[in-house]
């Protein structure tokens, strides 16, 4: 997924637009597996989560600011994910550019920030007689970054931004025609038209006023949540939330925005010249079911069984049977205001991406025949109850259980749903896989993107 990696850093993503139905038996086995946590709220509106795991001394502090792309205004697309780089450049008594240097100092790991369509957090693990440290580099950008805001810092990531936007879009193979695939698949006004990373004229755009909305607006205690996960005294860490974190001012919860669902009535096929790439490039996508909804756990199934691994039905069609592509992949991105169902085929020199369509056709039509097997289905299952538990291995870092409880509190409202999230997998059948491929992967509900490479780069690529 070479564009869509600056949005799906983390897939334990995005607002809760539509809960999941209740939990379909959490008395079942997958119960063992969960996360002790506490839950509880400041005066001030901060969500706080706290969960103690002592097999390391060490500590993950994870804030989410439930704001993404998804969030932005007309006009200032690529803004929330400029706004995490701002974060980083010192507040009131964080001096510049050493936010992340003081960390450092203290043995953190795992520093970074993210953004994606629903969210941006900012996540380190630091040895647990860090901890207080950590706080308070936190809640001073919380409280009081916009103490420390000059214009010439502005300009200054504006730059590293647009930078990042021609290294990872404009200059990136097939960068631009996934870009241009996403925006037809979302039409504008929709606000995931501009995608994360924005648009180089929206950057350029930005203003200090602008900043100070942002912050004013979507970075209040009352739109976050921090996690804290590690070898923690409970008590004495709720004392050091509530001296950094209790006395900042509260401020009105903002509202999301309310976007109707976008719907293709026929197919809509792209043809453009690859810039980048010497391979050409087939892309599909669909509108899919929201993030932890019914039809998402189906939908990631369907995924794993088309294009995950050399077993997968499009590996053994395309690559090994037909020897059309050089690689071969699928997947849900699960999102909060509307997902997106994508198969990516990069062709082998010479081959016709017209060629590979037809062949994914054929692939699509067995589906919607005869749905995914028993056996497809446990294999993904396995894939994504293993990864979960990868991860219950790690207090902090990507998918660690910082972010796991996260997700589901930000998405359901309840940061323990691990059980129930697994179970979703479970109760997943072949006539589901196959409804789901007749109704949400229908031909005429497609967007097909065609990047084909010139014929003097191409080796006569069609």
């Amino acid at each position: 997924m070479p564009w869509l990696a600056v949005a799906v850093l983390s897939m334990l993503t995005l607002p809760a637009a539509a809960l999941a139905a209740d939990p379909p038996n959490e008395e079942s086995e997958k119960a063992v597996l969960s996360i002790p946590f506490e839950k509880y709220t400041l005066d001030n509106g901060l969500e706080v989560i706290l969960s103690v795991d002592r097999k390391l001394p060490v500590v993950a502090v994870n804030v989410w600011y439930h704001v993404g792309a998804f969030h932005e205004q007309p006009g200032r697309t690529g803004f929330a994910h400029l706004f995490e780089h701002m974060m980083f450049q010192g507040s009131k008594n964080v001096e510049d550019d050493v936010h992340i240097s003081l960390l450092q100092q203290i043995g953190a790991t795992d520093v970074n920030g993210t953004t994606n369509f629903d969210r941006t957090n900012y996540f380190q693990t630091v040895p647990a007689h860090h901890l207080e440290t950590a706080l308070w580099l936190e809640s001073d950008r919380m409280g009081f970054l916009l103490d420390a805001l000059t214009p010439e810092k502005l300009d200054n990531q504006r730059e590293v931004v647009k930078n990042e936007r021609r290294q990872r879009t404009d200059a990136a193979p097939y960068g631009l025609a996934s870009e241009k695939a996403w925006q037809a698949l979302f039409p504008l006004p929709h606000p995931y038209y501009g995608s994360v990373i924005g648009s180089m004229e929206d950057l350029d755009a930005a203003t200090m006023e602008d900043v100070f909305q942002f912050f004013e607006k979507w970075y209040a205690p009352s739109n976050a949540t921090l996690a804290i996960v590690g070898d923690i005294d409970v008590e004495e860490t709720k004392k050091l939330v509530e001296r950094y974190f209790g006395s900042l001012p509260s401020r009105p919860k903002p509202e999301s925005p309310r976007v109707e669902d976008v719907a293709l009535n026929e197919e809509v096929v792209i043809r453009m010249e690859e810039p980048v790439a010497t391979l050409p490039l087939v892309l599909m996508y669909w509108h899919s079911p929201r993030i932890f909804t019914e039809g998402d756990a189906t939908a990631d199934i369907v995924a794993s069984a088309l294009g995950t691994g050399k077993a997968s039905r499009l590996y053994q069609r395309l690559i090994y049977e037909k020897k059309l592509a050089q690689s071969v992949s699928a997947y849900q991105y699960s999102l909060g205001a509307q997902s997106a169902f994508g198969i990516e085929v990069v062709a082998r020199p010479g081959k016709s991406t017209d060629e590979i369509v037809a062949e994914v056709d054929a692939v699509l039509a067995e589906l919607r025949e005869n749905g995914v097997t028993d056996e497809e289905i446990r294999r993904a299952r396995n894939r994504f109850e293993t990864r979960r538990l990868l991860g219950l291995q790690r207090v902090g870092g990507f998918g660690g259980k910082a972010d796991m409880l996260q997700s589901y509190n930000h998405f359901l409202g309840d940061p323990g749903k691990l059980a129930w999230d697994l179970q979703r997998y479970e109760l997943v059948t072949t006539e589901e896989t196959r409804e789901f491929a007749r109704t949400i992967l229908a031909p005429d509900r497609r967007v097909v993107l065609h990047a084909i490479p010139p014929a003097s780069r191409a080796g006569g690529a069609e």
